[in-house]
């Protein structure tokens, strides 16, 4: 700062000539004094010795309290006393005396009238900013002369409450680079763009700078432009004489108890609007909470903390009553002017609790009113912390002014705010009260919007997730790994989903579908489509002739039902993929032998609910460890560009080097997701073909003979013992030798087919020629029948009946020993 004006003799003591020349361009010098922790100044700016008429000479090093006058008393120095008159002489104030000698730990401000030898009186506006950290600088002071801001009149009392104090970033003070760095925490109001804009002010003037805004307020905000104690004093004695001798009182006391009633109602609005512009800038209900608290400290209050309703907190529905003394309590923000980390252990955020009846808490969360204590006594502060386990929080409260506000939206009581002023500010009031009330009412209403739409989201997210299935990372032959996003869109719900469907033979249906629009009538659609797909997977319908019967539901659901599906059906044993597609965009399968990736070229087929349009399937050859990818538009879709673009993004990410299928995933989402503009939900579906080994699967042909059915329990219990699964013989021989009886007695002519697999269970399978599907009973105890599917339900892990072209399958599946 000054950069080498320090060096300059001093000018006239309390000239304010600089001010003058500057306040039209809305910017008048600033002093700047720092005071160490041993209460001595250690830097001196040229605008204090402008202001205040002492040489940097004579102030470093020399004690504070001396230098600013902060009393009645003048200073004892005879080097200093000069430059003051001994007449006339108002001071800076309690609030800077106690800031000098360390008593208070939040940032504090005034007014004063200075008369200086041989000058004018000056008008002083000052700043006090404790200084929290390991240097040895414990207070920053910042004056300016308010006859800059004066206009046409130079007799007018004019106030300017909204303006910023800045200092200049080029100081030579020890420690002046790491202050620097730290202005927006000393200046609270102050954004690090703002401190930016005004350096930059500074080093084009010289030297610190005060600057008008109509945004910002110095962090306490003092009685500028309202006539100093001894001016009242003399109008009241003026008055009381009047009134004594029968006289009117004079004009300009009547006139000055409107004004200063006026100057308050207006001050109190003009608060209240910057509150309301303040909060409610989102719809997230954490953000608004966090605006709210910052909205009211240091403004109107010291501390806020903040309290909402478990369910608030939690997004969740509640009923409308009065709360009561079992009625959970979040304690969600907590913003102050104390020290950093003063609250954070006693009172710390996310903390949950019930309040007491005989608490002033509980008086406004069932009345809905404000309650407001003067002064928290001794004994109030120990009630109070009496509900705080083994934490005393009476040092934090006690003898401070507190008010508490309650949160509402509806007539319902969604929180409260407790507001704490210093023992040393001005107790809260009635006025306070109607204030604060004023201010909770608009952020409850804030608040309550901010809850609804979490709640909504909540909803949304809760329908969607519902719908969506949660596939098994492994099935026979395969792994399989899914990603689901959500649209950017508000609501956040869609239509796109994904699928994976056990088949007989140890086959996997995997499906991915796109309901065409947005909300929840899509999520509705989408539910409908996806039960469907399923349904007629498990009946095993080949993949053309499900994509035509889904098409025909969706026409009788109603004309405006369009979506798009691919269905494809894993043969791990045969190593292949059956394929058919409903106007979906291709799926990409990457090789395992060289790491390439291609589209494959399948009939696109039109839009489910389309109509009328035949579907085709096509058989593609895959080997072991290749991977196949299907996802919706939404991931390689982006408005303005051409989706030929996102599909070869597609292939080029799926084919990149992956640990494992998360990662695989996790690669195609950070290459498509971040290009921007994406709106649709995306589904993302990925499986890893494994296949089934040749010798892990056995098969025979059993004549229509009932004797088979020793040959079949002889020629499962060899091969378990080749498999090393001989700990299974026993229960797989019982349920093959069911599944084989009821073969041979009801096959017409085509041999009894028995198949056994080995994978992630044991699977056993027996076809015949019968179409007709066999039901579980309930057998008595004289019916000769249904006892045998009863063994294999409460025997096997799981089993199943499906129709083939030829008749049926019964299958059932073991788990696998542990090793």
């Amino acid at each position: 700062m000054d950069r080498g004006t320090e060096r300059d003799a001093p000018p006239s003591p309390g000239a304010g000539n600089g001010a003058a020349e500057h306040a039209a361009s809305g910017r008048i010098p600033l002093a700047v004094v720092l005071v160490d922790r041993d209460g001595l100044v250690s830097h001196w700016s040229t605008g204090a010795c402008r202001l205040f008429g002492a040489a940097k000479e004579e102030a470093i090093g020399r004690s504070a309290v001396d230098l600013l006058p902060v009393s009645g008393a003048l200073p004892e120095d005879d080097e200093i006393a000069p430059y003051w008159a001994h007449a006339a002489y108002d001071g800076l104030g309690p609030d800077l005396e106690t800031s000098l000698d360390g008593r208070l730990s939040y940032p504090a401000a005034g007014r004063a009238r200075l008369t200086v030898a041989e000058h004018d009186r000056a008008d002083v506006l000052w700043w006090a900013y404790p200084l929290v950290g390991p240097g040895h600088e414990r207070l920053l002071v910042l004056a300016a002369d308010a006859g800059g801001l004066r206009q046409d009149d130079p007799d007018e009392d004019v106030t300017f409450e909204r303006i910023t104090p800045g200092f200049a970033l080029h100081t030579d003070f020890p420690g002046a680079d790491d202050l620097a760095r730290r202005l927006p925490e000393i200046l609270p109001s102050m954004s690090v763009d703002e401190g930016a804009r005004i350096v930059g002010q500074v080093l084009e003037l010289g030297y610190p700078v005060l600057e008008f805004s109509q945004n910002d307020r110095v962090p306490v905000t003092p009685d500028w432009g309202v006539p100093r104690r001894t001016e009242r004093k003399a109008r009241r004695e003026r008055a009381a004489r009047a009134l004594a001798e029968g006289r009117p009182v004079p004009q300009d006391v009547a006139e000055e108890s409107e004004d200063l009633e006026y100057a308050a109602v207006r001050e109190r609005l003009e608060f209240l609007n910057e509150v309301s512009g303040r909060i409610g800038t989102s719809l997230d209900l954490a953000r608004t909470i966090i605006e709210v608290s910052k909205a009211v400290v240091p403004r109107f209050t010291d501390v806020a903390g903040t309290y909402l309703r478990e369910q608030v907190v939690a997004g969740e529905e509640f009923s409308e009553g009065v709360p009561d003394t079992t009625t959970m309590w979040h304690r969600v923000a907590l913003e102050h002017t104390d020290e950093p980390g003063r609250w954070d252990d006693v009172v710390p955020v996310g903390e949950a609790m019930p309040f007491p009846a005989h608490t002033p808490f509980f008086q406004c969360m069932t009345s809905g009113e404000p309650v407001l204590v003067p002064r928290i006594s001794e004994q109030m502060g120990h009630a109070i912390a009496s509900q705080f386990e083994k934490r005393d929080i009476r040092p934090l409260i006690t003898g401070r002014s507190m008010l508490i506000v309650p949160l509402k939206a509806r007539n319902v009581v969604l929180g409260f705010m407790i507001l704490l002023r210093h023992p040393e500010r001005v107790e809260f009031n009635d006025m306070d009260r109607v204030t604060g009330a004023e201010l909770a009412a608009r952020a409850g209403l804030v608040l309550d919007n901010a809850r609804m739409y979490t709640y909504q989201e909540s909803v949304a997210e809760t329908l969607q997730d519902s719908m969506l299935p949660h596939i098994p990372p492994r099935m026979a032959g395969c792994d399989i790994a899914t990603r689901y996003l959500p649209g950017t869109l508000l609501g956040r719900v869609g239509g796109d989903w994904f699928d994976s469907v056990k088949l007989p033979g140890a086959r996997t249906a995997l499906v991915v579908g796109d309901v065409m629009g947005h909300g929840l009538n899509s999520a509705a659609m989408m539910g409908q489509l996806r039960t469907a797909v399923q349904t007629m997977a498990a009946l095993d319908l080949p993949p053309a002739q499900l994509l035509r019967n889904l098409d025909d539901l969706a026409q009788r659901l109603g004309d405006t039902y369009l979506a798009t599906c691919l269905y494809a059906v894993y043969d791990p044993i045969a190593s292949e993929l059956h394929l058919a597609n409903a106007g979906h965009i291709p799926p990409v399968v990457v090789r395992a032998r060289d790491g390439g990736s291609e589209l494959l070229d399948l009939p696109t087929g039109a839009p489910i609910g389309v109509g009328g349009v035949p579907f085709e399937a096509v058989r593609v050859r895959v080997e072991p460890g290749d991977r196949l990818v299907m996802c919706t538009d939404g991931l390689v879709e982006v408005r303005g560009e051409d989706i030929g673009v996102g599909l070869a993004t597609l292939c080029e990410s799926a084919a990149h080097p992956a640990a494992s299928m998360d990662d695989a995933c996790d690669t195609i989402i950070r290459a498509l997701n971040t290009r921007g503009g994406r709106k649709d939900d995306v589904a993302l579906l990925m499986a890893r073909l494994n296949g089934i080994e040749p010798d892990d699967v056995a098969e025979w042909r059993l004549p229509l003979d009932p004797a088979e059915v020793g040959r079949a329990r002889a020629v499962v219990r060899e091969q378990l013992h080749d498999w090393g699964l001989a700990k299974l013989s026993y229960t797989a021989e019982l349920l093959v030798s069911e599944l084989v009886t009821n073969a041979v007695r009801h096959s017409h002519h085509r041999p009894v087919d028995l198949r056994l697999v080995r994978g992630e269970t044991l699977l056993c399978e027996v076809d015949d020629d019968d179409h007709e599907l066999p039901t579980l009973l309930s057998a008595g105890p004289g019916d000769e029948a249904g006892r045998g599917l009863r063994v294999v339900s409460t025997l096997a892990r799981e089993w199943g009946t499906s129709r083939t072209k030829a008749g049926k399958t019964v299958w059932f599946e073991l788990t696998l020993p542990r090793r």
